[in-house]
């Protein structure tokens, strides 16, 4: 704004148009007095988007000025409402006296709120992780950087096309997305809600090594693995540049970054990630998924890295061993149930320790580490006697810190109030100097009622009164109809409608002396407060060292609880590719059905690579293909699994394409996103790698389709020999079986009663007889004579189909000239093909099929 368009504003407004100039795009909470007050398209945006009234305060430049405001104590319900849209505010604070403020009073912004930097609790999904994303592309290429800024955990990786970058942002599921300008994006990508565009410039590469290195004290970044990987110093380096500019602080808890390499873990794609719901189901909800399942942990920080561990199953065998030991001690020796004891009600010490460092944690805060420290003690004694290596190794992390119990113990009171504004949280006896202040408050009470006695007394005034209030200070009331019996010496302080209040120079002086100390006392408090934040940042690395932990232990106790609860055992890890499970199950099915979950076997290894499985809908296909992907995928947690047996080899991907959706925003079709689907998993599967195909080629003609499905399936099995399994209602791809290796035929079991289907939902060897589809539809409710037509239909269409057989060579002769003994003919003599179900002719057709093979028709 050009300098005369600026004087022609108030003082006040200066300031805030001086300040918003510096941060355009966002929204500014600009404090004045006990409310933040938004202006101008601020004020529209926030009255609309919080439901709260605009209203106009004066002019500036001739003109009203749109105002909306929230109150300063609330403002962090607004903040949470915002955020949820995406939106980022920059917090304008007071920071001068407005005592001794000439014009108006100082304001800085303080801090930047956005989705992807939250710290408070109260902005925070408690057993959710809230993480900032930079991507930057370099060709082909993408740098990734991750920070959870409540926790310090700062992730960086390189992968190599816009496919496995879906794959992780799905697994990532940022808060905020970081782009360089002029980086071309994808379109699932540049529409994210929480994306923000930042400068070239803060990408420059040795300005972003020179940023890490300062922030973790290093000389280069070989000890991170990214010295020579650019695009992930790019990424890395802005990253660390915008957090700290939102914080308006150094981050000390942000200690190193760990470089992931993609093999390290079993890939998913984000198709495969959604359809296994793990942490979010199809609906977008998060009832009925993997992890609502898995977790009764007794820590909010125990239950997020629950759900990194769910996210990210591993292809170390050793560390996936390593749990399975853990917890199989735990259940030999019963220890989970005391240790869960031990672990409930403490506070989310991960977080604490970040706002700790950032020095904006709250008296609570410091009470509830406090409480967490002191139990420390007590489960290095429940894990003394465990002897699993990675139990040890927590054991030692979980140190115990007894100089930093015992500060917080004697520096906190018990019950602190919320905020640090009114003081209060300082115990007694940590300061000389703030007891003795406070003494002097204290003694003011005593002061005061032995005052109003004295006064009472002399005067004679029964009912006066001696009290206190924040605006006028100390004063003497009296009722109007007792004031021609105040002494000369009271001053008159103010008029009420039915009272008068005065002053002494014996109330003022006392006055003087209170509100200084207190005031002092305050100040004190403060100081104190701020020293006893940089003391525990002192020792912050070991302190986050017994966090993680704390977590670690929660999550293997949570999985020992729910292996003992739910009847899961332990899988055996195999150096040889393959699975099998014996009496698998759902674990998210089992859950929810009323009555008994029906378990079933899967056999996949070099012998017999591919299941094709065929049955009716509702039969249990999905649910079967999804058991074994998921129990695969818990396994390689560390989990225990929903089975009497398991034995899993390795596996480098678990892809999935089940269900039917379609992407009409990006101009996909149902079967579009199936072919896309069905491609990834063509192109990058490996023999190692568990598929699962449900319905292949149902999105187009049925040749089509069915050509499709047989071409994908033969080059499963010939080709990539994965281990598949294949569910279908193309009866012709049963004959895979007979053409390829290591391909089997399994249905799921029905059976009819009068017109109705009885779902068996056990898996039985060789294809399915029939497909049941017109039960099923009279299951789901379509009209009767809908159904009656439907059959009508199916009859013709096979009479139809038989004709075409006869006429056609190599088919069975069913319609030459009948010979003498004929056992075909005798048959088909008297038949009534309308009276047939579907059932009976195709049995029908196997009988004259063994007929033939034993030479009866001549």
């Amino acid at each position: 704004m050009a300098a005369r368009e600026q004087d022609q504003h108030t003082p006040m407004m200066q300031q805030y148009l001086r300040i918003k100039a510096e941060h355009p795009g966002i929204l500014l909470f600009y404090r004045m007095g006990d409310f933040y007050e938004l202006f101008f398209d601020d004020a529209r945006r926030a009255a609309e988007l919080l439901d709260i009234t605009l209203t106009a305060r004066g002019t500036t430049a001739g003109e009203p000025i749109p105002m909306a405001g929230v109150p300063y104590h609330s403002a962090d319900n607004y903040l949470a409402r915002l955020i949820r849209q995406g939106e980022s505010v920059a917090i304008c604070e007071q920071i001068g006296d407005p005592a001794t403020s000439k014009g108006p009073v100082d304001r800085q912004v303080t801090r930047i709120v956005t989705p992807g930097t939250l710290t408070e609790d109260s902005l925070l999904p408690e057993r959710g992780s809230n993480r900032v994303l930079s991507v930057v592309r370099q060709q082909e290429q993408f740098g990734l950087a991750v920070l959870e800024v409540s926790s310090g955990e700062f992730l960086a990786q390189q992968v190599d096309d816009e496919e496995t970058l879906q794959a992780e942002f799905e697994r990532l599921n940022p808060a905020e997305v970081l782009l360089r300008e002029g980086d071309p994006a994808p379109d699932w990508l540049s529409q994210h809600s929480g994306r923000t565009i930042r400068p070239p410039w803060h990408y420059e590469e040795e300005s972003c090594r020179r940023l890490l290195n300062r922030q973790f004290g290093t000389r280069d970044l070989s000890g991170f693995g990214c010295e020579h990987l650019p695009v992930i110093v790019q990424a890395a380096g802005s990253l660390l540049q915008y957090v700290a500019d939102t914080q308006r602080s150094a981050l000390p808890h942000v200690c190193g970054l760990q470089l992931e390499q993609r093999d390290d873990a079993v890939i998913i794609d984000a198709a495969s990630r959604r359809n296994l719901e793990i942490e979010q189901n199809l609906a977008g909800g998060t009832a009925h998924t993997l992890a609502s399942v898995l977790d009764s942990t007794r820590t909010a920080m125990g239950s997020r890295l629950l759900r990194r561990w769910l996210q990210r199953p591993l292809q170390d065998q050793d560390t996936v061993r390593a749990r399975h030991e853990a917890i199989d001690t735990l259940l030999q020796s019963g220890s989970e149930t005391l240790l869960r004891e031990t672990l409930a009600g403490l506070g989310d010490a991960e977080r604490i320790l970040a706002r700790i460092a950032l020095r904006s944690a709250r008296p609570r805060d410091l009470e509830a580490l406090g409480l967490c420290l002191a139990r420390l003690p007590t489960l290095q004694e429940q894990t003394a006697e465990l002897p699993a290596p990675l139990i040890d190794a927590l054991r030692a992390d979980l140190s115990e810190h007894p100089e930093t119990t015992d500060l917080l113990a004697r520096a906190i009171v018990d019950n602190p109030p919320v905020l640090i504004r009114d003081g209060g949280m300082i115990a007694e006896g940590y300061d000389a100097e703030l007891d003795r202040l406070r003494k002097l408050s204290r003694d003011a009470d005593e002061f005061l009622l032995d005052l109003e006695n004295r006064e009472r007394e002399q005067t004679g005034i029964a009912n006066l009164k001696v009290r206190y209030n924040r605006v006028h200070g100390y004063y003497i009331e009296v009722s109007r109809g007792q004031t021609a019996r105040v002494p000369e010496y009271y001053q008159r302080r103010q008029t009420l409608k039915g009272a008068e209040r005065y002053i002494t120079p014996e109330l003022k002086d006392f006055e003087d002396q209170v509100l200084s100390a207190r005031e002092r006392a305050l100040a004190r408090e403060k100081s104190l407060y701020a020293e006893l934040l940089e003391t525990l940042n002192e020792g912050l690395d070991r302190l986050q060292a017994s966090a993680r932990a704390l977590a670690a232990l929660d999550v293997l106790c949570s999985l020992a609880e729910r292996a003992r609860s739910l009847d899961y055992c332990r899988p055996r890890l195999s150096d040889r590719p393959g699975v099998v499970i014996r009496d698998g199950r759902h674990p998210v099915v089992e859950q929810v059905l009323d009555g008994p979950f029906v378990p079933n076997d899967t056999r996949l290894d070099r012998k017999q690579r591919m299941l094709v499985i065929t049955g009716p809908n509702m039969g249990g296909k999905s649910t079967y293909m999804r058991q074994v992907a998921l129990t695969v995928l818990l396994a390689c947690v560390g989990s225990f699994v929903p089975a009497r047996e398991a034995e899993i080899g390795p596996v480098d991907r678990i892809f999935t394409r089940i269900g039917a959706s379609d992407d009409l925003a990006g101009g996909r079709s149902t079967f579009m996103v199936e072919m896309t689907e069905t491609a990834n998993i063509l192109n990058n599967a490996t023999a190692n790698s568990l598929v699962l195909l449900d319905e292949i080629g149902r999105g187009t003609s049925t040749f089509d389709g069915l050509s499709l499905a047989w071409a994908s399936g033969a080059w499963l099995a010939e080709r990539i020999q994965a281990l598949t399994l294949f569910a279908t209602h193309y009866f012709e791809m049963t004959a895979l079986a007979e053409q390829y290796r290591g391909v089997r035929n399994a249905h799921l079991d029905a059976v009819e009663h009068g017109e109705k289907i009885v779902f068996l939902h056990q898996l039985k060897d060789g294809p399915a007889n029939q497909s049941y589809g017109l039960q099923v539809a009279a299951l789901a409710g379509v009209p009767k004579p809908v159904i009656q037509a439907a059959r009508a239909k199916l009859t013709d269409l096979e009479r139809a189909a038989w004709r075409a057989d006869a006429e056609t060579d190599g088919q069975l002769p069913l319609f030459s000239e009948p010979e003498a003994d004929d056992p075909v003919r005798d048959l088909l003599d008297g038949l009534d093909p309308d009276a047939l179900s579907p059932r009976q002719a195709l049995e029908l057709l196997y009988r004259i099929r063994d007929l033939q093979d034993s030479g009866g028709n001549h």
